[in-house]
């Protein structure tokens, strides 16, 4: 699946391989061994989904980005890359972008401070874009913390509602995508009813994206994943097709016997057939579908067809190549 390809716009392609010099010189502080470790993930790669969807919405692939436009989608990448750093020293995780996580190969402190560096380059980037800019980061950094609590609160919890769930991924990652949409819409100064549309289209897109996610940790094989199948389970973060299995009236409660505690492996595939055994995809693409007709709706609010064309295809591949159940 390439989103970039199916966006479609080629001057947005050609502004992402410029933004990505940026990305480290924005972190570069002078300092050989900081360096190393605020570039670490820059230099793994990545999809780069939140500068592509900020440049997309500044300049609808028919001018090339201005340096402000760039740096927006800069500010927003290295929020991002900040509360990778800070999660996979709370998930403990030794691989990140197919390279060691930052916090395996430096420990959990020095990952910590990275990451607190990288979330101030972020705020110093978007407070020279002007006032506008830092309040969107501000109110991001909150939504990511708030999304970050409610999910650890409801850990191992067996009675978390869709609502936690809900509350969680947009915090986590819906609000992120939303901000890019919204961050693009303030460097090109668009209207407020554009701007608006775009950040809503940038929160529809995380939510499915997330849920796409959530389906595939419960079906996809361990390479599809680059980890085990069912993680989100064994660590006990009961996405929604979890949640929609314990509700099972023939297997919920076989399911809810399992859970509430680490699984091993083997415990961990058994609540994973369980799951998959219920409707509980099924439900959980339904409920995808639902933000992807929403998505449609705010589109309709964007002057330029172009845009409206790449977003909608943008959003819509995230769903095409799901398996049915």
């Amino acid at each position: 699946m390439n989103l970039h390809e199916r966006l479609g716009l080629i001057s947005v392609e050609k502004d992402l391989a410029r933004l990505e010099t940026l990305l480290a010189e924005s972190v570069i502080f002078g300092d050989e061994y900081l360096d190393t470790v605020t570039t670490h993930l820059i230099y793994a790669g990545g999809k780069r989904l939140r500068p592509l969807l900020a440049l997309a919405s500044a300049t609808s692939g028919e001018r090339p980005a201005s340096p402000d436009d760039l740096g927006g989608a800069v500010a927003l990448e290295l929020m991002h890359l900040a509360s990778l750093y800070h999660d996979d020293v709370m998930d403990e995780a030794d691989i990140r972008r197919d390279v060691d996580s930052v916090n395996a190969r430096y420990g959990n402190l020095i990952a910590i401070v990275a990451g607190d560096y990288l979330m101030a380059r972020s705020a110093a980037i978007a407070a020279d874009l002007g006032a506008p800019a830092a309040g969107l980061l501000a109110h991001t950094l909150a939504s990511l913390t708030r999304g970050q609590v409610c999910e650890v609160r409801t850990a191992y919890s067996v009675d978390r509602t869709e609502t936690d769930y809900f509350d969680a991924i947009e915090g986590k990652t819906a609000s992120l995508m939303a901000s890019s949409c919204r961050m693009g819409a303030l460097t090109a100064r668009l209207d407020e009813r554009e701007s608006l549309a775009l950040a809503e289209f940038g929160r529809c897109f995380g939510m499915v994206y997330q849920l796409r996610d959530d389906i595939l940790d419960v079906v996809a094989t361990d390479n599809q994943l680059s980890k085990p199948a069912g993680q989100d389970l064994a660590e006990g973060i009961y996405n929604l097709p979890t949640l929609f299995a314990l509700r099972d009236a023939n297997l919920g409660d076989e399911l809810r016997a399992l859970l509430g505690a680490a699984l091993n492996d083997d415990e961990r595939e058994r609540a994973r057939k369980l799951v998959i055994a219920t409707d509980g995809i099924a439900q959980t693409v339904a409920a995808a579908q639902k933000f992807l007709g929403l998505a449609h709706q705010a589109l309709q609010d964007v002057k330029s067809e172009a845009l409206q064309h790449g977003f909608a295809s943008l959003i819509e591949v995230l769903l095409e190549d799901l398996p049915s159940y």
